[in-house]
């Protein structure tokens, strides 16, 4: 098995690899199987990581979770403190700016925040997943440190293309797995 760094260098290359066109694509493939999980019907506050480079189109997903009359929320990081802070979105445009690493954040005047407990179902980012739920994240652990702070039972639920999918995920003692996996193939239940 592959140690974590070289897993994820080796994904994202073939991530990378993807055109914007298969992208946009599997992504609407995505969306379609999210808003149709029983989970996402039932839930009333739905907290989204905001897309960056080749993922999951999920910035395209927020007006539709706003359609459907529920609350979107992103987060906006916090290095110095290693957490983030949720905050309810409304409007894309007039919410967001680029923060950490250039990843889409709420701006400082735009904060709305919430408390982990009132959040429903989490779409989780991750880089690489196996069939048994197991992340693997990008390395900084602001998920592991966050998904405790959450309501027992509250659904994590992973979007992302099948190149993503390895045979096995390395994991420690402090991972948490995921819920769902939903790719543009399919939807895996790793519960």
């Amino acid at each position: 098995m592959l140690d974590k760094k070289s897993l994820r260098k080796k994904v994202l290359a073939a991530r990378d690899s993807l055109t914007w066109d298969q992208v946009e694509a599997n992504s609407v493939k995505i969306a379609e199987q999210l808003f149709a999980l029983p989970q996402y019907r039932a839930a009333q506050t739905i907290m989204y990581f905001l897309n960056f480079g080749k993922e999951v189109l999920t910035m395209k997903m927020v007006p539709q979770t706003l359609a459907h009359g529920k609350r979107a929320v992103a987060t906006k990081t916090v290095t110095k403190e290693r957490r983030m802070i949720l905050s309810e979105i409304y409007d894309l445009e007039a919410d967001l700016e680029p923060g950490l690493w250039g990843i889409p954040e709420p701006k400082a005047e735009a904060l709305r925040p919430l408390e982990p407990t009132e959040i429903d179902f989490v779409i989780v980012p991750g880089v690489a997943f196996d069939l048994q739920g197991n992340r693997l994240g990008y390395g900084g652990g602001y998920y592991d440190r966050f998904f405790p702070q959450l309501r027992e039972g509250v659904p994590l639920v992973a979007v992302t293309f099948e190149l993503q999918i390895v045979k096995e995920v390395p994991v420690d003692p402090w991972d948490r797995r995921v819920d769902f996996i939903i790719t543009e193939k399919r939807v895996i239940d790793c519960r």
